[in-house]
């Protein structure tokens, strides 16, 4: 039985993790750690566990680890779980900077734990059926990808999330990460960003209404948008290439080749792949292999995106990427 920590409940998923690692059959949470009492007390009797109000108490209690912390704390939080040999298991951003994410990967390569971050669009069955597309060739040589995930957020979120000394930023540190992780896992490494944020309906500093522009170095540029302000989406993705197109908009797919009139819609798309938390777990128990797009090296290139991001809006200039 594989004994895992919550690492706090600020995040506003927590409860969803916590809820289902206790459904595993070969999962239980060991305890709640939180650095806000009531917070972690409260979650502890939801669940049934005992609430331990000290890290290294909550560490010795677990083989692994589910972090929910406040974004600020990652890097405090994972270097001392990876240091205790546990496995780790967090939601995204890894970091605010990227000189905390190397910190935490260094931490978990020297430990050889085993690691996962949450990037639940890339397990959908229209994202691997156009990554099979893209990687066949189909498309030709890619040159254009935009994806767009936004929702009301500012209407419903905790007041608590606007604290950025917590959060660290609005809407794209936050439902940003899945524009610009699916965007590195179709284009690959980051040369170039430049961002425009606006606030139009969160308290001052928080932006809710942001997009970024991302060349690659293959040359390709993406452009990723996200917002706290859209009660309704398509959550869209769109990749175009020099042989043709393909448009995914709420899960449906379809796709344009060079010689074709008519844009084809696949019959039948692959299954979604199990949660990750489920494959994380998976990796612990049973020895099977996670996918790199949801390991260390995957989780610090949104780090570097993000912070780019953030500094090319900050200063008003196209930032550079040198990691």
């Amino acid at each position: 039985m594989l004994k895992i920590a919550m690492l706090s409940m600020w995040h506003v998923h927590a409860n969803e993790y916590a809820r289902f690692v206790s459904e595993q059959p070969d999962a239980e949470i060991a305890c709640v750690w939180d650095d806000d009492g009531k917070r972690g007390t409260e979650a502890a009797e939801r669940f049934g566990v005992d609430f331990v109000p000290d890290l290294d108490g909550a560490l010795a209690r677990a083989d692994a680890v589910v972090v929910d912390a406040p974004t600020s704390d990652h890097r405090d939080v994972m270097v001392r779980a990876a240091k205790a040999g546990k496995h780790i298991f967090t939601e995204k951003v890894l970091a605010p900077a990227v000189s905390q994410a190397r910190e935490i990967e260094a931490a978990v390569r020297a430990a050889g734990v085993s690691f996962a971050i949450s990037f639940p669009h890339l397990n959908g069955g229209a994202v691997q059926y156009a990554k099979k597309l893209v990687d066949g060739g189909a498309l030709g040589r890619v040159t254009n990808f935009r994806a767009r995930n936004v929702h009301n957020g500012c209407e419903w979120l905790p007041e608590y999330w606007y604290d950025t000394a917590k959060t660290c930023g609005g809407a794209m540190m936050d439902l940003g990460a899945h524009p610009n992780y699916l965007a590195a896992y179709f284009l690959g490494k980051p040369a170039r960003v430049a961002s425009v944020f606006n606030t139009a309906a969160c308290p001052a500093g928080v932006d809710d209404n942001t997009v970024s522009v991302i060349e690659f170095d293959n040359k390709a540029i993406a452009v990723v948008e996200t917002g706290f302000l859209t009660p309704k989406s398509a959550n869209t993705i769109e990749i175009e290439g020099t042989e043709g197109a393909l448009v995914i908009e709420n899960g449906v797919l379809r796709y344009q080749t060079r010689g074709s009139d008519d844009w084809e819609i696949p019959e039948r798309l692959p299954e979604p792949l199990p949660p990750i938390p489920r494959r994380w777990m998976d990796a612990i128990l049973y020895g099977k292999e996670l996918p790199a797009q949801v390991g260390i090296e995957a989780a610090v290139t949104l780090t570097v995106l993000i912070e780019s991001e953030y500094i090319a809006h900050r200063e008003g200039r196209v930032v550079t990427i040198k990691d």
